[in-house]
């Protein structure tokens, strides 16, 4: 809703997803008011109190669903083609009102996409209100913010150096001296939610990112959450400035869902435990054109 000269309709403020779809939830929702503690973070750094230590109940949870994606199949793909995924989802904005109070709202941001597995072709996101294709990355320029197939087979699978290779990109752009507020170890989570969601990655490689991320400090569980398509499930969750990002996973197959941004206090953006974005992958597949969907 926009504001126009004499227009009583509120004007937009804040909008809360992350990167536009591309990456699928959006980059900004945040890290950690879990306890602080004494010993250092994975990043190294002795001048701040570290985040909690990961939670043993994260940790076991996630070496679970680690197991179960390393026994996936993996996707067949050839250059040339695309990964494609599903999602159903929403977002939420802030505007401020004509009387100078705040009012939420919700707009869906379900879409399909497709991602060029080797990098030649562009990337296709396809939503109510039409298509985008953002450019082709290239074969050799793919990166931990725009992954393609190609690119995740290339990642170590040794759950220690895939998790240095992520902090080493989130220092960069989120350490003491970038001005982030989000912080290495958000950022770092943050970062392999978006792997994970982006493109279908080799089975070594999901089953290496979820044990890196069962060693960020501050990781913990959620024993219930509910997806954008309202399917309920157990959840690894990570909290920053009031509010908890969560990768939910099916409680039986351990298969991930989805990942959703809850607020832990009455605000502007709802009471506690409101969802301000949600993201459910409802699809998965491949296919040799982009807007095409899969053969069933």
């Amino acid at each position: 809703m926009r504001e126009t000269a004499n227009s009583t309709h509120p004007t937009p403020v804040r909008a809360r997803f992350r990167r536009p779809m591309a990456l699928f939830l959006a980059a900004g929702a945040a890290t950690c008011a879990v306890a602080l503690a004494v010993t250092l973070g994975v990043d190294g750094s002795d001048e701040r109190p570290a985040a909690a230590r990961p939670e043993p109940a994260a940790v076991q949870l996630l070496d679970r669903v680690a197991l179960a994606a390393q026994s996936a199949p993996a996707p067949s793909v050839r250059d040339g083609q695309f990964l494609y995924t599903k999602t159903k989802g929403h977002s939420t904005s802030l505007s401020e009102t004509k009387g100078g109070g705040m009012s939420a709202a919700r707009t869906d941001e379900s879409a399909e996409h497709w991602v060029s597995v080797d990098g030649s072709a562009g990337t296709l996101t396809r939503t109510a209100q039409g298509d985008k294709t953002d450019p082709a990355p290239g074969r050799d320029k793919a990166t931990i913010n725009g992954p393609t197939y190609r690119f995740l087979e290339s990642l170590p699978t040794d759950p220690a150096r895939l998790l240095e290779k992520i902090y080493a990109d989130a220092r960069l752009n989120h350490g003491p001296d970038s001005g982030s507020t989000t912080g290495p170890d958000q950022q770092a989570f943050v970062a392999i939610g978006d792997l994970l969601r982006a493109v279908e990655a080799p089975p070594g490689v999901s089953a290496a990112l979820y044990r890196a991320a069962a060693r960020i400090p501050g990781v913990v569980m959620v024993p219930e959450a509910t997806d954008a398509a309202g399917r309920t499930g157990v959840a690894v969750a990570r909290v920053h400035n009031g509010e908890r990002t969560e990768w939910i996973f099916d409680k039986d197959s351990l298969r991930l869902l989805g990942e959703r941004t809850v607020t832990l206090k009455d605000s502007p953006w709802g009471t506690a435990g409101t969802p301000v974005t949600s993201v459910a992958i409802i699809g998965r597949g491949v296919t040799d054109k982009a807007g095409q969907a899969p053969k069933q």
